[in-house]
């Protein structure tokens, strides 16, 4: 996957896998997780949202199935 940087306080990079749907937020901490089942339009609007960490707050934290990477 191809990570896209994100101008954020919180989340460093996100990246989207669109055979699977996973998607993957890189924090500034250095984890890593993926959300799995995310349509691809909430990529594509995390990506452009002004604010990406209160749209990963209201829009995919606690709406998919997330697995820890690192």
């Amino acid at each position: 996957m191809h990570r896209r940087q994100l101008d954020s306080a919180v989340i460093a990079a996100i990246a989207f896998d669109a055979m699977t749907n996973t998607l993957e937020v890189e924090f500034r901490t250095g984890q890593v997780h993926r959300y799995l089942d995310v349509p691809k339009h909430v990529y594509w609007r995390f990506a452009s949202a002004e604010s990406s960490g209160s749209f990963f707050d209201e829009e995919v934290k606690g709406r998919f199935e997330e697995q820890r990477v690192r």
